[in-house]
């Protein structure tokens, strides 16, 4: 790989990985509302995920996803119904206690699974298949070197937004300072849903 593919892959990994989307979000919440080691597991969990899903585009399951519309708009469906559920359990909670309740809690496991309802990383991991790895002599080898960079991207930007949610965690104790930032968080999960599903249909997929 040249020194040119390599700049390129970087710049596309620090816009997609460090700009808000869905794993930012719900990292910043748990952090915010259940301190960083609870959110750890799903911070741990989003590089994973990806990593498995990049590894299988890579090996050709994206290819399926992008020729077969019933399972893209399947992925898309889910994923996005999941996002507005975890949206709605934020948008009530004001408060440490009410947070607690509200069970806005998001495992290792269903933090990997998460990745694969994700329309955005489907949309970087085929990017990315399609400019850096597919029809390549070296495919394999390629594939070995950006998956580590990009696990690694992946879990400093989760990790960058829940340290931030942890850091504003007493200060958001209290009044309505937590109820606030809840619904925010909430209003920037709906945000995402509305950008996806946008530029799925911009692009007529």
């Amino acid at each position: 790989m040249t020194s040119s593919e390599l700049s390129a892959l970087l710049v596309l990994a620090t816009v997609s990985s460090f700009t808000p989307g869905p794993n930012t979000t719900l990292s910043t919440a748990m952090a915010a509302n259940h301190g960083l080691r609870h959110a750890l597991r799903f911070v741990c969990a989003v590089p994973v995920g990806w990593g498995i899903l990049f590894s299988l585009c890579a090996t050709g399951l994206g290819s399926l996803v992008v020729a077969w519309p019933p399972l893209r708009w399947g992925i898309v469906v889910l994923g996005n119904t999941y996002l507005l559920w975890l949206a709605s359990r934020l948008w009530g909670s004001g408060s440490l206690q009410q947070a607690d309740s509200a069970k806005l809690q998001v495992g290792f496991l269903q933090g990997v699974g998460l990745q694969f309802l994700n329309i955005k990383a489907w949309m970087l991991a085929l990017a990315i298949v399609a400019g850096w790895v597919a029809g390549r002599d070296d495919a394999t080898e390629r594939t070995l070197l950006l998956l580590p960079i990009m696990v690694t991207y992946g879990f400093v930007s989760n990790l960058t937004y829940a340290v931030a949610g942890s850091m504003l965690r007493h200060w958001l104790a209290h009044g309505r300072r937590l109820l606030v930032f809840n619904r925010c968080m909430a209003v920037a999960l709906m945000a995402t849903v509305v950008w996806m599903l946008n530029g799925l249909r911009t692009t007529g997929a």
